[in-house]
């Protein structure tokens, strides 16, 4: 059976209260944006020498395990671009003609934002290369020997993706993109400094202890650090005075079932699996993803990342392995026994 996670950083299964909740914590610009200080480098010199030429920024390719911010620095960029921002997802492009119709109702600068490019279907990607490259729309008129092509001309636009598999991309749609950045997992102290502009926005009452405290258990990821502080802040309305402190946090992640290394019960399960059934590895992920009731794409996008990050799991090219450190984390003895093959 499938654990539900509060650690999921997934956006799916949000509630569109949620959903509005996170577009108020997002920053707007870089001096609010907290982390990625070489991507924002890179970024702001793009996008001044852009602005100094008057021409839209060069097509942008952003990639990195979920919750990192990808898609609040492509309104970031945006913003700074004075650009206006159309936002949709690979899997909401099903059709060529869905994706003609968002070409050509852009204006010259504006921006395209695709979340989850890598799950766009060839065809689809197939339109984009001519859009992005020559800003040309090839399109078919009528089918069968009477089809005819026709050519239109595009807006000068600039294309934002985002995906956390940039292996799946087609090649010939990611050597289009003129700059490929990674984000990178935040440091305990800038998840901390997002934890406390957030409870400002949200006018929550947190102290620097409790805020160092959740921001230990949210795996260096913004999205979840704004999720916890939500369940804190409920914890803390019905069982306190609605300020959030040290014991008030420790409490409620405790209810959660967060440890102090940001694991969950999916997390540990995942782990003591590998443990028990198989010695601690190494085991291949389709049989990990059997055994654990889990999908392949949830063990390697969600699961993995950060229990390698924080060196609990290695990827060997026999399988997945667990380390000593889980071992001791779990408080569970390394067999000293030989395996049997």
């Amino acid at each position: 059976m499938a654990i539900e996670r509060i650690v999921d950083t997934t956006e799916e299964d949000q509630s569109p209260e949620e959903q509005q909740l996170d577009q108020t914590l997002r920053p707007k610009d870089f001096d609010n944006y907290i982390g990625q200080e070489r991507l924002k480098k890179n970024l702001k010199l793009a996008i001044e020498a852009a602005k100094k030429r008057g021409e839209p920024i060069d097509h942008i390719l952003l990639y990195g395990p979920p919750g990192l911010g990808k898609t609040t620095m492509a309104s970031v960029i945006a913003n700074e671009m004075n650009a206006q921002i159309k936002i949709t997802s690979g899997p909401a492009i099903e059709r060529a003609g869905d994706l003609a119709s968002l070409l050509t109702n852009l204006k010259d600068g504006d921006i395209l934002f695709i979340d989850e490019v890598h799950r766009l279907n060839r065809a689809v990607e197939e339109v984009l290369y001519s859009a992005m490259e020559d800003y040309k729309l090839d399109i078919m008129l009528g089918k069968g020997p009477s089809a005819k092509s026709l050519r239109l001309d595009l807006p000068h636009f600039s294309l934002i993706g985002a995906t956390t598999r940039t292996g799946a991309l087609a090649a010939p749609l990611r050597d289009r993109f003129g700059m490929i950045h990674r984000l990178e997992y935040y440091t305990a102290d800038e998840v901390s400094r997002i934890i406390e502009r957030s409870a400002g926005i949200l006018d929550i009452q947190i102290d620097n202890q409790a805020a160092n405290h959740l921001a230990l258990r949210a795996r260096l990821t913004p999205r979840l650090a704004n999720r916890l502080l939500r369940r804190v802040r409920d914890y803390a309305d019905v069982n306190g005075d609605g300020i959030i402190d040290s014991t008030i946090s420790a409490k409620a992640l405790e209810l959660l079932e967060i440890d102090d290394l940001g694991l969950d019960p999916g997390d540990r399960n995942l782990l003591t699996a590998i443990i028990e059934n198989f010695d601690g590895g190494p085991v291949g992920v389709e049989t990990l993803a059997a055994l654990t009731s889990e999908e392949r794409s949830t063990i390697e996008d969600f699961y993995e990342p950060y229990l390698m990050q924080i060196g609990l799991m290695e990827r060997t090219p026999r399988g997945r392995k667990v380390t000593s450190k889980a071992y001791s984390h779990l408080g569970k003895a390394t067999s000293k026994s030989p395996r049997l093959l």
